[in-house]
């Protein structure tokens, strides 16, 4: 063939050897060998999603370059285990948060987890650990390197062994010193048309921003200035897969990460793949499609690969990268959870909480959300789009900079500016650092906030300095000028182990208390993902979750005290049988109410037959 797609060669991986040790959870075990030619009913699929991207023409010329690259990947990679139970969580972290003078940081980071953390966990998102030009990891440089003060491959494969690895694939945009890039300006004709060049006076003002930065920026190149498509900053310069070439070169690294050891793949800044001028560019048919396209990959080479899709965007808009009943990612992030969560603490009021979290809805058995208060990131004000009013809002925002933080903003069509994200470790989201109450108190307050997302339909995704009680890094806002800082700070190995080691610190407290829930949880089938949900009314003060196990038939009732007052809840009747234990406290429920403390987490097992029935609560 002599179309130009066809005559550039997909780069083959170079992430390694590819060789493994046999030693780990489960023994690794080889895909079948596949036909030379896609299989029937791949091919057909695979065909029509192409065909909801691409023209006719396009489509034809491309399935045999597809036929070839899944071939290539058919028995090099080993299958990891799949699925998931009431036994995961996943910690979020960057490779480098943790150091240890004379160490690789991702070897500090796989020792301390195996020493400190075990099996209450099982996930581990590496945010991304390539080389990168800014934004703290998310400007890569070469995605199938890793940065050389991080570690290696084997390092990475290594951790591999005993935790199962989510790796970011940041592809909607690479840095502005990337091969890629370097390509484009030379003139390079492999690279000519991996980017998006406009016109600088080009009608963009229908496109979804979400940075106070122009869409377009500059470069100099071998055929004079040309504006290149840049969503979020002169660094990170969009590409473009409207060209087939930029589609099998990010399937090639996709793949290459699966045969180095990742077992879930996060889809960074998703929404924004796929651009078409007139619309939002967020969100589209075709960004789906593509999606659909990786998930389709995948599963015929690496099937136990699961996609977790960044979309922090309000709920309805968030749960459409389920696709049809989970036919698109296995997951994604439950992002109303972390302000609404600060909401009902700052109020000691759940209504709004208890009213969005009826709307979440079982999805399949294939797929499920991650529930989680923080990330590397903000506390998304995009998500309580229609939940809360303009005025709430602007409350949060307020609590944000009083309690030592900031916000990001988004720019929107008409040249203003609104919160785009609270820019402040959850710890002091939830605890004012200017109080001068029990330091005790402000830990049960925050263990709470881990609580709810840990009992609700899901797997609880855990930020590590939310595991390890941190507070605001002041500090590292003012060395480099960013507001993201203030929630990314770098741990001294030594001084992180001492602080664990003393029982009366804040780190020690935090850390123990999240791992005895994640422990405790991981015993109940109630927690499963699968297990049905339902929405308790108790009044205000308490959030209150029922789960019923599908398989074993375990009903969990998990009550949650959002107030900083006691609460009384009658045990007589249908609702909390005598003899019902609460598996938090070890205790057997035989009094006339149930008692809660300030900010108490209770997970009682329901003995009685038929629905967790409950009264209304009384608030004393």
């Amino acid at each position: 063939m002599s179309a130009k797609g066809d005559q550039m060669n997909v780069r083959s991986p170079d992430m390694g050897t590819g060789s493994r040790s046999t030693e780990s959870n489960e023994q690794p075990s080889k895909i079948g060998s596949m036909d030379s030619s896609l299989e029937d009913v791949l091919a057909i699929r695979l065909r029509a999603r192409l065909g909801k991207i691409y023209d006719a023409e396009t489509v034809s010329r491309i399935l045999p370059r597809l036929d070839e690259l899944l071939s290539r990947y058919v028995g090099m990679i080993p299958l990891r285990p799949s699925g998931f139970s009431q036994l995961d969580a996943l910690l979020i972290t960057y490779a480098d948060s943790i150091l240890n003078e004379g160490e690789a940081p991702i070897r500090t980071l796989h020792h301390f987890l195996k020493d400190q953390v075990g099996k209450s966990i099982s996930f581990v998102h590496l945010l991304p650990f390539f080389p990168s030009t800014s934004d703290d990891g998310f400007a890569v440089v070469d995605f199938r390197a890793i940065r050389p003060d991080l570690g290696t491959w084997d390092t990475i494969r290594s951790m591999a062994e005993d935790y199962r690895l989510v790796f970011d694939a940041v592809i909607n945009h690479v840095s502005s010193e990337s091969a890629y890039m370097r390509g484009f300006c030379c003139g390079d004709p492999t690279y000519g048309d991996y980017f998006i060049s406009l016109d600088p006076s080009t009608d963009t003002a229908s496109v979804l921003r979400t940075r106070n930065l122009p869409l377009l920026h500059a470069y100099e190149t071998s055929k004079g200035t040309q504006w290149l498509w840049t969503t979020f900053s002169r660094d990170q310069v969009d590409l473009k897969f409207s060209n087939p070439d930029v589609l099998f070169e990010i399937l090639d690294v996709l793949l290459g990460y699966a045969r180095e050891g990742a077992s879930m793949v996060r889809l960074d800044a998703i929404p924004y793949l796929w651009k078409e001028l007139g619309t939002s560019c967020a969100h589209l048919p075709q960004t789906h499609e593509l999606i659909k396209l990786i998930r389709d990959v995948y599963d015929a080479v690496a099937p136990h690969v699961l996609l977790l899709t960044e979309t922090n965007v309000p709920h309805k808009e968030n749960v459409s990268y389920f696709g049809d009943r989970g036919d698109e990612a296995q997951m994604i992030y439950n992002f109303s959870l972390a302000p609404l969560i600060l909401w009902s603490l700052h109020k000691g009021h759940a209504g709004q909480l208890s009213e969005w979290a009826r709307s979440i809805e079982f999805v399949s058995r294939n797929a499920t959300y991650l529930n989680m208060t923080a990330t590397h990131d903000g506390i998304g004000m995009r998500p309580t789009e229609g939940i809360l009013s303009e005025e709430e809002r602007g409350e949060l925002l307020q609590l944000a900079r009083d309690h030592g933080g900031d916000m990001t903003g988004k720019r929107n069509a008409d040249g203003s500016v609104s919160p785009y994200e609270l820019n402040l470790n959850y710890f002091d989201a939830v605890n004012d650092p200017r109080a001068s109450e029990p330091e005790d108190l402000q830990i049960q307050r925050f263990l709470v906030s881990q609580a709810i997302p840990m009992a609700m339909m899901g797997i609880p995704g855990i930020y590590i300095h939310s595991l390890l009680g941190s507070r605001n890094d002041s500090a590292g806002v003012q060395a480099t000028g960013r507001a993201r800082s203030i929630n990314r700070e770098q741990l001294s190995f030594d001084r992180l182990q001492a602080d664990l080691a003393d029982p009366c610190t804040r780190q020690a407290k935090v850390f123990a208390a999240i791992k005895r829930l994640l422990d405790i949880r991981a015993g109940q089938s109630a927690f499963h993902p699968d297990a049905d949900q339902d929405i308790a009314d108790l009044g205000t003060g308490v959030f209150a979750v029922i789960r019923h196990s599908r398989t074993t038939g375990q009903r969990l009732l998990a009550l949650h005290n959002v107030t900083d007052q006691p609460l009384e809840l009658p045990s007589d009747g249908a609702s909390i049988r005598s003899g019902s234990r609460d598996v938090l406290a070890n205790e057997i429920l035989d009094g006339p109410v149930v008692a809660m403390a300030p900010y108490q987490i209770r997970w009682i097992l329901c003995l009685h037959e038929g629905p967790c029935e409950i009264p209304v609560i009384y608030e004393g």
